[in-house]
């Protein structure tokens, strides 16, 4: 199903989520020049009852703030495959780029598969990654990224905010299990 470049007289917005708390001030900031269709693709996360837990949370999010939310397959073995020979590496470095990579590859595959025109990323709201590294892998994969750094402003303490007027579940971890068992 295509979905039209503009609609109410906004541009249609495809955005990838890591979680809840993070789409929260994304979309605070978002909702008023953008037509935002969420979506859920992280298979970095482990175990899988905390995917699970997330993609509630985030489903409980977008049905409060009369969003659509569009779900991603959870294939883990793409990100095991992804990261391969990085598991010892702390976060922020290759490991991290490549699970970056693999979300954000996706999220332009799934964007330009349902005729979005522009899509981004929560990913970058958060203090632990890297913005200039995201907006360059948005970037290399579409003219049609929107490029931004979402933690400028209290991006992040706004999430908090958000998610304590919400009452959303924070993690206490990326979702990876590699740092989660560091």
């Amino acid at each position: 199903m295509a979905y039209s470049t503009k609609k109410d007289g906004k541009i249609c917005l495809f955005l990838h989520t890591c979680c809840a708390p993070c789409s929260s001030a994304v979309l605070e900031r978002l909702v008023e020049n953008y037509k935002v269709t969420l979506f859920f693709y992280n298979p970095n996360i482990m175990p899988a009852e905390e995917y699970e837990k997330r993609l509630s949370e985030q489903r409980r999010l977008a049905s409060m703030l009369g969003v659509k939310l569009i779900e991603g397959d959870y294939d883990h073995e793409a990100f095991l495959n992804a990261v391969a020979g990085l598991e010892s590496e702390q976060e922020g470095n290759s490991r991290c780029e490549k699970c970056i990579q693999l979300r954000l590859s996706k999220t332009a595959e799934a964007a330009k598969a349902r005729g979005f025109d522009i899509f981004t990323t929560t990913l970058s709201v958060s203090p632990h990654k890297n913005a200039e590294l995201i907006n360059k892998i948005l970037s290399e994969l579409s003219e049609g990224a929107l490029l931004e750094d979402f933690k400028k402003n209290d991006g992040f303490k706004r999430s908090i905010e958000l998610s304590k007027e919400y009452g959303l579940y924070r993690q206490k971890y990326c979702g990876c299990i590699f740092e989660k068992n560091a």
